[in-house]
């Protein structure tokens, strides 16, 4: 962990969420979420809890981050004259006392943008902050629809859970961010279909079949039903979860009857049946 004790990154948070912050019945809770004493509740001892006295020198990628300013963040990251070009990394990964860096400064801002240019350099869009949460977390608390939908096409882990065992779906639901809620739980559709198609062309394909025999006609219908499933996703970017599920069933429709004949022990000449 690098530790932005010169960065003021703390001032950061603290002045998004007094700019920003919730208005709800759970506003504390969630300034909680962000709190500067976060390492403080879990143990962690007095001195690294307070928050430095000192600022120091801001991070020059704050700015251009808060902002929406991409090309500025490219030009310090791609730019080998930048005087800040060979710390950009570091400088990008800096965190505060609970694990938080600028990724998640620009989440909370609803920089979308940022986070895609970001995310080219290779940053780790899953990393968790001390009690768990993810940028996901982040953006789902704080109602930042766009951003949410920027992570999921970055293939983060909607699945990854916090401190309270809460997926970003949850947090979403817990500060009442409808459109969060129902835009995680369309890709959670998603990703319950392209679980299911993984699983099927996997038991089809897996070298060690089971007890039952597996033909060739009933291995090329499983792999070309979860083709179609796979081009379907590909293109029907707007589907609905009803739709999604539907696709879904279809498909189990198809590979359910494959799956259990494959499970069944083979009759071998001569075997007589049990009665």
């Amino acid at each position: 962990m690098v530790t932005a004790e010169a960065g003021g990154l703390g001032a950061v948070f603290l002045e998004l969420m007094e700019s920003e912050g919730p208005q709800d019945s759970e506003s504390s809770e969630k300034s909680a979420f962000f709190s500067q004493h976060e390492e403080e509740e879990e143990g962690e001892d007095e001195e690294a809890a307070r928050e430095p006295e000192e600022t120091g020198t801001i991070n020059p990628l704050l700015q251009p981050a808060l902002t929406g300013d991409v090309e500025g963040l490219q030009m310090i990251f791609e730019d080998p004259e930048n005087p800040h070009h060979e710390q950009a990394m570091q400088l990008l990964l800096e965190e505060d006392i609970v694990g938080r860096n600028l990724l998640y400064a620009a989440c909370m801002a609803g920089q979308s943008d940022v986070i895609r240019a970001l995310a080219k350099y290779g940053v780790n869009l899953n990393e968790k902050t001390a009690r768990g949460y993810t940028l996901l977390h982040c953006a789902a608390a704080w109602g930042r629809l766009e951003t949410l939908k920027a992570l999921v096409e970055l293939d983060v882990d909607i699945e990854a859970l916090n401190f309270r065992e809460e997926r970003a779906r949850d947090v979403a639901a817990r500060y009442s961010q409808t459109e969060c809620v129902e835009f995680l739980d369309w890709a959670d559709a998603r990703l319950a279909l392209k679980k299911y198609i993984a699983k099927a062309s996997a038991a089809v394909t897996d070298t060690e079949k089971g007890p039952g025999k597996l033909f060739k006609e009933d291995k090329n219908t499983v792999l070309n039903a979860c083709r179609v499933r796979n081009e379907w996703l590909e293109t029907h970017l707007e589907a609905s979860i009803n739709e999604i599920f539907e696709q879904k069933q279809q498909l189990e429709d198809i590979v359910t009857p494959i799956l259990t004949k494959m499970a069944t022990p083979r009759q071998t000449k001569g075997s007589k049946a049990v009665v």
